[in-house]
């Protein structure tokens, strides 16, 4: 029986992937601090004699006799809503917790993958954005914590590989969505399903037009085991890359929740990425991994979940 520790355990990614692992015959830890996950989105696996629940935060040092095969770190805030409240945690997250796992990773042998973004690409003049495209990041802007964070993340995993030889993995996410995801988070979807479920105004930012491509979250928890599996050292997107515009996602949501659309225009938030497309050529050819799940489908699957949480 493998043994993986999933950093995030308890965030809307990390809790589906230690259900996924568990339902592959995993031995499971996730940890999680609780600033932004929930323990609510783990509970139903306490039961589960392969599955246990550590309340801790990466920053401090971690004290486990346990050996272990994977690690999975998906520990950090990623909602703009975060970026304007704790953005130094999200940079300390990034850089002392991720060394902090790094180094267990190193003591345990153990491969380990990181949970970079598509953030990295930043305001892309690319598109859809490849792996080989370095970005077009503010660094001191309002997501300039995020995006340095995961930047950070990517450079300190290939150090340590160079220096130490260590396993690792880095995957770049793209927009991803599905059940468990925090109502007040402030992406696009969740807003989306709140306002459409009570009624509400769509909230559009700037015209409309700027595009997200979204990918349904067990698609992409998939996705991150075959890179855990795989020998690919490079950074890989995955994501969907169906591309649409806010509008036609904001209309979308509407459909699926049976509500009249309406729309209320904000100003768009400043470094907002205009563009998101991810190319998934790698994935594909390196991986054998493409996502399956519909938009449509996906949708249905999200609405269960928004009727019931709000």
């Amino acid at each position: 029986m493998k043994t993986a520790l999933v950093a995030g355990g308890a965030g809307f990614i990390g809790s589906h992937l230690c259900e996924y692992l568990l339902g592959q015959g995993y031995r499971v830890y996730a940890i999680d601090s609780l600033v932004t996950g929930r323990r609510i989105n783990i509970e139903h696996l306490l039961a589960n004699p392969n599955f246990s629940w550590i309340e801790h935060d990466i920053v401090a040092p971690l004290y486990m006799n346990v050996p272990c095969d994977e690690i999975y770190n998906l520990a950090s805030p990623a909602s703009p809503v975060d970026f304007e409240k704790i953005p130094i945690f999200i940079l300390k997250t990034a850089a002392i917790g991720h060394m902090n796992l790094l180094n267990w990773a190193k003591m345990n042998k153990a491969r380990i993958l990181f949970a970079s973004t598509s953030e990295v690409y930043g305001d892309p003049l690319e598109h859809p954005q490849k792996e080989t495209y370095l970005g077009n990041v503010n660094c001191i802007g309002h997501r300039g914590c995020y995006d340095e964070a995961k930047r950070y993340g990517e450079a300190i995993s290939m150090a340590f590989r160079r220096q130490y030889g260590i396993e690792t993995r880095i995957v770049r996410i793209f927009n991803t969505y599905g059940p468990r995801m925090r109502p007040e988070d402030g992406r696009v979807i969740p807003n989306f399903f709140t306002q459409g479920l009570s009624g509400k105004p769509f909230t559009i930012y700037g015209d409309g037009k700027q595009t997200r491509s979204l990918c349904y979250v067990s698609d992409l928890v998939e996705g991150l085991h075959k890179l855990m599996l795989s020998d690919v050292a490079d950074p890989v997107n995955v994501g969907n890359p169906d591309e649409y515009t806010i509008l036609e996602i904001a209309k979308s949501v509407a459909a699926a929740c049976g509500a009249q659309f309406k729309t209320e225009f904000m100003p768009l938030p400043p470094s907002d990425p205009k563009q998101r497309r991810p190319d998934i050529t790698r994935a594909k050819e390196l991986l054998n991994w493409s996502p399956k799940i519909s938009l449509k489908e996906g949708f249905v699957k999200t609405l269960d979940y928004f009727k019931s949480s709000l």
